[in-house]
């Protein structure tokens, strides 16, 4: 029932959905249902019915009856889904903080870094300097921007109170924009079966307001551990039941270490071994290699006569289209594709 009972607006406007299609669906089924009993008891078997034709073969109304009503709540659900597909799409950024709530476009939400391990969840809060384990702590009526990602294994991030689940997999980057809109403590959990410590990987979600928010951060921020690289080596080993943890410090730009696999030190990034072997591509002719043009063509072009007498040598010289350096017409590279854009 906790799916039921939102305290986010991105959840309320799932449930909100969910009941919707319920209710539309229901169209159907409560009658189908009725007509069940109904023609269970009008012809059951020594009941003579008022009137019986033994040519009927088809009834028009019935037809209209049994084909409208489907269709127009399939046309219905389409839209429905279409557009909610759009607006609660956990790549959009937020455009209200609830539907008495207007966002300013100019308003900055707060990033939160994800990391499902096994069996626990890391958040970091890059703007604090902090990090936590088994523990996210949000301000009321904030929009938050999570970048999720996973260190071994296929995960879900699962906030039933705050949005919908969203997968955490290794050397990507998920993304999940969400607000939440009431005070109060829930769990957050993994949708997603991985293994032994599956039913203990649960984390506390808390919902305070921003003068709390700033109070917890300010007290982990006075005392705790730095989540060092060797730190974070140790808690990524798989252990279950974890308590939860909280961290003063972080190394700077971990997660994105994270993302492309290279926490270890000597251990290179994703990010480099794809450029590396874009540019291998280029140099030996393939998909990323410039776009050579035919210059014996080019050539017996040039030396051939215009209509006007005039030689094609002096017309202005043609723009250079071998896309050298720009690599223009060649596909994105793979970082600069998707979410895992690099700016």
């Amino acid at each position: 029932m906790v799916v039921m009972n939102p305290t986010g607006d991105i959840a309320l406007q799932e449930r909100n959905l969910i009941l919707v299609a319920l209710g539309l669906m229901l169209l159907v089924v409560v009658p189908v249902l009725t007509l069940i009993v109904v023609f269970a008891f009008r012809y059951r078997k020594g009941r003579a019915p008022g009137r019986y034709d033994p040519t009927f073969t088809h009834s028009t109304p019935i037809e209209l009856v049994v084909w409208s009503i489907p269709l127009v709540i399939i046309a219905c659900l389409g839209v429905i889904t279409w557009i909610t597909s759009h607006t609660l799409d956990p790549f959009r950024p937020l455009d209200r903080i609830s539907a008495e709530k207007p966002l300013a476009k100019d308003h900055k939400p707060l990033d939160i870094q994800v990391v499902a391990m096994d069996w626990k969840w890391l958040f970091i809060y890059p703007e604090q300097g902090i990090a936590t384990v088994n523990e996210l702590t949000l301000p009321v009526d904030v929009p938050v921007r999570f970048s999720i990602t996973s260190t071994s294994q296929f995960n879900t991030f699962s906030a039933p109170t705050l949005a919908g689940m969203i997968y955490a997999m290794p050397g990507m980057k998920s993304m999940l924009h969400a607000v939440l809109n009431q005070p109060g403590d829930s769990w957050g959990y993994s949708g997603n079966y991985t293994g032994a410590g599956y039913s203990d990987m649960r984390f506390q979600l808390h919902g305070v307001d921003q003068a709390g928010f700033d109070q917890w951060a300010a007290g982990i921020k006075a005392a705790g551990e730095t989540l060092s690289t060797d730190r974070y080596v140790e808690l990524d080993k798989p252990s279950e039941k974890v308590p939860v943890m909280r961290f003063s410090a972080i190394t700077p730009g971990l997660f994105d270490r994270v993302v492309n696999r290279c926490v270890v030190a000597g251990t290179e990034c994703i990010a480099d071994i794809m450029k590396k072997d874009r540019a291998l591509d280029r140099d030996n002719g393939g998909m990323f290699a410039p776009h050579a043009m035919d210059h014996a063509a080019m050539n017996m072009n040039e030396s051939m006569p215009s209509m006007s007498g005039e030689t094609a040598s002096s017309t202005p010289a043609a723009h250079d289209h071998t896309n050298a350096g720009t690599n223009i017409g060649a596909p994105a590279a793979p970082e600069q594709q998707g979410s895992n854009a690099r700016p």
